[in-house]
């Protein structure tokens, strides 16, 4: 098993889960090429997160580091690459609601990271043929040990009383634990079919 590791502190980190660390970084999609020699599965996870930000970084990160991962990992011969996506690149302004993975991409989204994770999972599908397979997993609320976003910053919230429930707590929203959430990005791996898109259930 091989992880790509931009800093020294990351490679360490990476060595300590009992991975080989690969130097590398999305804006070079030689170094993801290299470090996908010889995989038959790459798993891409990296992402630019946030409510806001500098567009340009969203779009570098995003979309341009989704394309050199597709890119590096095609070469390399990789037989599948598993995207993790999300459910906010069916975002535009308006609720989910019992959406299935048919439901549109909206690139045209006005919120970056939705429009550039949507742009992200439209390169994805587009890479997928002539021997190199491509799949999409949509985990959604990924928590568990080790987390450093999701609960922290509710934890934050709650404590500085900047939390409430929305609709008085009946609005429903979904969570993955990372343990499922780790079982449903192999089985897309393993058992997907070629060009899938799938979103991950807890159970």
């Amino acid at each position: 098993m091989r992880a790509l590791a931009r800093s020294e502190a990351s490679a360490e980190t990476v060595s300590a889960r009992g991975a080989e660390p690969a130097k590398g970084d999305l804006a070079d999609p030689d170094t993801i090429r290299t470090a996908a020699d010889g995989c038959e599965y790459a798993f891409h996870a990296a992402a630019h997160l946030g409510e806001w930000g500098d567009p340009d970084e969203f779009e570098r990160d995003n979309v341009v580091g989704t394309r050199n991962a597709l890119t590096g990992a095609r070469d390399a011969r990789v037989r599948r690459f598993v995207h993790v996506g999300t459910e906010a690149a069916l975002l535009a302004g308006e609720p989910l609601v019992n959406v299935t993975e048919d439901a549109p991409l909206r690139p045209d989204s006005k919120a970056l990271y939705s429009s550039t994770k949507a742009r992200a999972e439209q390169a994805v599908r587009s890479f997928n043929g002539g021997g190199f397979e491509t799949v999409v997993v949509r985990p959604r609320l990924v928590w568990g040990p080790g987390d450093t976003t999701i609960v922290p910053s509710l934890k934050s919230a709650i404590e500085h009383k900047r939390f409430s429930w929305i609709g008085g707590g009946n609005h429903l929203t979904a969570t993955r634990h990372v343990d499922n959430t780790v079982h449903g990005l192999v089985l897309g791996a393993t058992m997907g079919r070629p060009g899938g898109v799938y979103f991950v259930t807890d159970g």
